[in-house]
């Protein structure tokens, strides 16, 4: 019995630790900065991100989620989802990366006028 834990143990830290497959590892690489999406307009942003969430069937305000692999053993438990599961969890990561650009720079809010004015009337001219 003890022999067959310790083999057991052993193949566990084996497959978690070759090549960076580990599940923490690959949860991990799900998160992107937002800065990168600070350059593109806020209408390209804003269909791209729809985009990426109407191809992966995920809602706009999609967030990469994390397992909870028994205390300790993170680092070591292979990364068993598949490949789906794994596009999704990496879609997912995009999606936020963007909603927290577009929130950031309010993209989603409609421009600010300067001037206060009716439809049709013209600017007044200041008095003398």
């Amino acid at each position: 019995m003890r022999w067959t834990m310790v083999v057991l143990a052993s193949c566990l830290m084996t497959a978690g630790c070759v090549g960076g497959s580990s599940m923490a590892e690959r949860q991990d690489e799900n998160i992107q900065s937002s800065l990168q999406y600070d350059d593109v307009p806020c209408d390209q942003l804003l269909a791209q991100r729809n985009q990426v969430a109407q191809q992966n069937n995920l809602p706009i305000t999609a967030k990469p989620s994390f397992s909870n692999p028994a205390m300790g053993f993170g680092p070591f438990t292979p990364d068993m989802r598949s490949k789906a599961r794994r596009d999704a969890d990496k879609a997912s990561g995009e999606i936020d990366a963007m909603s927290r650009s577009i929130e950031r720079r309010d993209c989603s809010k409609p421009k600010k006028k300067d001037k206060f004015a009716l439809p049709g009337s013209k600017p007044s001219s200041p008095a003398q």
